[in-house]
C-alpha cells in the first residue's frame, strides 16, 4: 500500500507509518533503497516482457504513420466525417489526412449541412454535456455512426447517463476504446522508417556517461490547483523534504509561452519531474508524463497504478509515488539518485531503444477516427453502459 492510497482516501496532508515492521534498526535510507531493490529484482523482468507485449498489440491499433502501413485512397471506400463541435469551442483548421498521415479516402467537414450524407459524426462530450451544443437531430441517416470523443478523466466528465445507447463508437485515451489514441506512446526504434515516420516520433537519447548532471533537481508544472486533489496533498508533504520548483498558475510563470514546447525546454534543465494527474483513473496518463519523457527528465508519477503505467513504459522509466510508504522516503530516494549518477542511469538507459510520439490535438484524432469509420463500414453497433464502462 503506497502513500497515495492514504491521500486519496482522506485528502489530508498527513502521512502515517504503515506497519510496525517497517520500524527496524536500519536507517530510513537503507530501507528506501532495499525497497526499490527488492521491487526491481522481483518484477522488472516480468514487467518488461509485459510492456513489450502490450506495446506490440497497441501498435497494431495506432494511426498509420506509426504502424508503417500507409492507406491508399480508394474512391469507392471514401467516407465523410462531420465534426459536430470543436472541442472547448476552439476552432482548428481542418487537416488534410492524406498529406499529414497518409490516411486516404477521408473527407472532413464542419458544415452541418453535410449531416444527411455524412458517414459518421464525431461529437466532443463537453459541449453536448454542458448544453452549449445539442446532439445531431434524430432520426439519424441510415448506417451513420456517432463517435463519442472525450479526453477528460471520469472525474471531470459529467452527465454520462444522458448518453446511454446514443453512440456507436468511443474514442478516448483508454486502451479498450473502439478508437484508441493515447496522449502519447513509445515507438521501438526498429519500427521507425525514413521520411514520414521521422516527422512525428521524437528520438529519445540516453545521456553519455560523461554527461554533466542537470543543474536543477525537481519541477512541477500545474495550471489547475485544487486543495481537494490528491496531487496537491502529495506536494504539500513532499516539499517538506525536498525543493520543488513550481511553475504555472500556482507558481512561477512558464518561460515564453505555455505550450508543450516551452514545458519540454524547461524540463530539459531538471533531473526529475512531478507528472501528477488531477485524478486517478484507468489509462488516464496525460501529456504530463510524455513531456517529461521527451525532455529526458525522470517522471515521478501519481495517477493509475504502477501496473497500468507499465503497459505504456518500461518499469524503470518512471518512479511511482506508490513505491514508497511516505513522501519522506521518496524524497530521500530522489536525493540519493542525484548523488549517485550510476543509480540514476538505471532510469535512463532504456531511452536509446525508443522514440516518443505525442498525437496532435485534434487533427490526428479526426483522421484516426475517419480511418476507423472506413474500417468499420456497414457496422452500427450501439455503445451500451457508457458510464459504467468509462468509470471502470
Amino acid at each position: 500500500m503506497g502513500v497515495v492510497a492514504h491521500w486519496r482516501a482522506t485528502g489530508r496532508s498527513t502521512i502515517t507509518a504503515h506497519r510496525a515492521n517497517r520500524r527496524s534498526g536500519s536507517s530510513q535510507r537503507e530501507r528506501c533503497c532495499a525497497l526499490v531493490r527488492k521491487r526491481t529484482c522481483s518484477s522488472v523482468c516480468a514487467a518488461t516482457v509485459g510492456f513489450l507485449l502490450f506495446l506490440g498489440v497497441c501498435l497494431l491499433h495506432l494511426p498509420d504513420p506509426l504502424t508503417l502501413e500507409p492507406v491508399v485512397s480508394e474512391e469507392n471506400r471514401a467516407v465523410t466525417l462531420l465534426i459536430w463541435t470543436y472541442p472547448f469551442g476552439r476552432y482548428r483548421k481542418i487537416p488534410d489526412c492524406f498529406a499529414l498521415y497518409q490516411i486516404g479516402g477521408c473527407t472532413l467537414t464542419d458544415d452541418w449541412r453535410a449531416y444527411p450524407e455524412a458517414d459518421a459524426v464525431i461529437i466532443h462530450h463537453r459541449e453536448v454535456a454542458t448544453g452549449s451544443a445539442d446532439l445531431p437531430p434524430e432520426p439519424r441517416p441510415r448506417a451513420q455512426k456517432w463517435i463519442w470523443l472525450n479526453y477528460e478523466s471520469p472525474s471531470h466528465t459529467s452527465s454520462l447517463w444522458r448518453f446511454e445507447d446514443v453512440f456507436n463508437l468511443t474514442m478516448t485515451y483508454r486502451t479498450d476504446s473502439d478508437i484508441f489514441l493515447p496522449y502519447g506512446y513509445l515507438v521501438p526504434n526498429e519500427h521507425r522508417t525514413r521520411g514520414l515516420q521521422n516527422r512525428f516520433a521524437h528520438p529519445l537519447h540516453t545521456p553519455p556517461r560523461s554527461h554533466r548532471p542537470r543543474p536543477r533537481l525537481l519541477a512541477w508544472v500545474i495550471s489547475n490547483w485544487s486543495e481537494s486533489h490528491a496531487r496537491v496533498a502529495f506536494y504539500h508533504q513532499l516539499r517538506r523534504y525536498i525543493q520543488v520548483d513550481v511553475f504555472g498558475r500556482a507558481g512561477r510563470p512558464l518561460p515564453e509561452d505555455s505550450g508543450g514546447g516551452s514545458v519540454v525546454r524547461l524540463l530539459g534543465r531538471y533531473q526529475f519531474y512531478l507528472a501528477l494527474e488531477n485524478s486517478q483513473h484507468t489509462d488516464y496518463i496525460t501529456e504530463k508524463l510524455w513531456n517529461a519523457v521527451r525532455a529526458g527528465a525522470v517522471p515521478v508519477v501519481l495517477g493509475p497504478s504502477r501496473q497500468n503505467y507499465e503497459r505504456f513504459l518500461p518499469p524503470e522509466a518512471f518512479i511511482h509515488v506508490d513505491d514508497f510508504p511516505t513522501a519522506r522516503e521518496l524524497a530521500r530516494y530522489l536525493l540519493m539518485l542525484r548523488r549517485n549518477p550510476a543509480r540514476l542511469r538505471r532510469h535512463l538507459d532504456w531511452r536509446g531503444s525508443y522514440s516518443v510520439h505525442q498525437p496532435t490535438f485534434w487533427a490526428e484524432h479526426y483522421c484516426t477516427a475517419c480511418r476507423a469509420v472506413r474500417r468499420t463500414r456497414g457496422r452500427t453497433d450501439v455503445v451500451r453502459d457508457l458510464r459504467r464502462w468509462f468509470h471502470s
